[in-house]
């Protein structure tokens, strides 16, 4: 089954990753689930070679490996598991979603860089008035002298 990847930012048409790419593996879950838990191989392993992936151009495969590199397993591979449900489906499908994240999120491009701004003459001098009245406010907590 193909794994589809909605439209968003850097894939206007959206992705479909075919099966022949994906590879999937199933163990035994650890944690509760009564005594299914050491029968059944319900927690589910989902690779994709990235940089085999079809359909995309070198600008975003490039941003694809880049973005994904701490995930990459030999700078290639993406593996997801999924262990959460009781069912083998559950967590196939579970699997499935968070690759289809993972792949849009990494093939978003970059935000615009930040355009440094000054602060307003109002603001500096709000920010100024604050200080002195705070200043004000602490000297008045001086001990009395003995003076008077």
């Amino acid at each position: 089954m193909d794994l589809v990847v909605a439209p968003g930012p850097g894939i206007p048409q959206g992705l479909v990753v075919p099966a022949t790419c994906l590879v999937e593996r199933f163990s035994r879950a650890s944690g509760p689930g009564g005594q299914g838990v050491n029968t059944t191989d319900s927690r589910v392993e989902l690779e994709l070679d990235v940089t085999a992936l079809p359909g995309l151009d070198e600008a975003r495969r490039g941003r694809l490996v880049s973005s994904l590199g701490p995930r990459l397993v030999d700078g290639r591979l993406l593996v997801v598991t999924a262990s959460e449900h009781r069912q083998q489906r559950h967590n196939r499908i579970a699997a499935r979603e968070r690759m289809a994240s993972l792949l849009r999120a990494a093939l978003a491009p970059p935000p615009p860089p930040r355009r440094p701004t000054r602060p307003t003459r109002g603001s500096t001098q709000r920010r100024l008035d604050a200080k002195r009245r705070r200043s004000d406010t602490k000297a008045t907590r001086t001990r009395p002298t003995s003076e008077g």
